[in-house]
C-alpha cells in the first residue's frame, strides 16, 4: 500500500517508487541467459528489448522540456550483460526522478505546450502518468519474461 502523501506529485514520485522496487525485486540476480533468450524470433519479445526500452523512455530528451525543465542528455553505452543492463536502466530510473522531483504542483498542471506537439494540451502531469504508466506495464512484461524463462522446457 502506497504511503499518504500531501501532494499530487508526491504521489507520482511515491507510484514510480513502489513500481520500481517491484520491479527491481523481480530482476533480483538476473543472468545473461536470461537477458539473452528471446522466446520468438521477434526480438522485441525479449528482456533485453524490453529493459532496452524502458532505459529509453525514461530518458528521452523530451522528458525535461515536457517536465517543463532544461532540456537534458542522457547517454549510456549499450550494455554487454544482464548485469550492466540493470545498473543502466536504474541510473536511466534515477535521472527521470531527478528531473521529476525538480516539478512542482503548480508545473505539473501546466499545459505541456508547443514543444510537445499535438500533446501541448495535454498537462505535464499527465505526461508523467503516461510514464509510470509505461514503466509499470512494461515492467510486468518483463516479470513474464523471466517467468517464462524459469518455466520453458529444458
Amino acid at each position: 500500500m502506497l504511503p499518504l502523501v500531501a501532494s499530487r506529485r508526491d504521489d507520482l514520485v511515491a507510484l514510480f517508487d513502489f513500481g520500481w522496487q517491484r520491479f527491481a525485486t523481480r530482476m533480483d540476480g538476473l543472468t545473461d541467459d536470461e537477458w539473452r533468450w528471446t522466446p520468438t524470433a521477434d526480438d522485441r519479445v525479449s528482456l533485453r528489448w524490453r529493459l532496452a526500452h524502458i532505459t529509453a523512455f525514461l530518458t528521452e530528451d523530451r522528458n525535461w522540456p515536457w517536465l517543463g525543465l532544461p532540456p537534458a542528455r542522457w547517454e549510456a553505452p549499450e550494455p554487454e550483460s544482464a548485469e550492466e543492463a540493470i545498473t543502466t536502466l536504474g541510473e536511466a530510473y534515477v535521472a527521470w526522478c531527478g528531473a521529476l522531483s525538480l516539478t512542482t504542483e503548480e508545473s505539473l498542471a501546466e499545459r505541456i505546450g508547443d514543444v510537445a506537439g499535438r500533446y501541448g494540451t495535454d498537462s505535464r502531469y499527465a505526461f508523467a502518468l503516461h510514464i509510470v504508466d509505461e514503466l509499470i506495464h512494461h515492467t510486468a512484461e518483463a516479470a513474464l519474461l523471466r517467468d517464462l524463462h524459469a518455466g520453458r522446457a529444458a
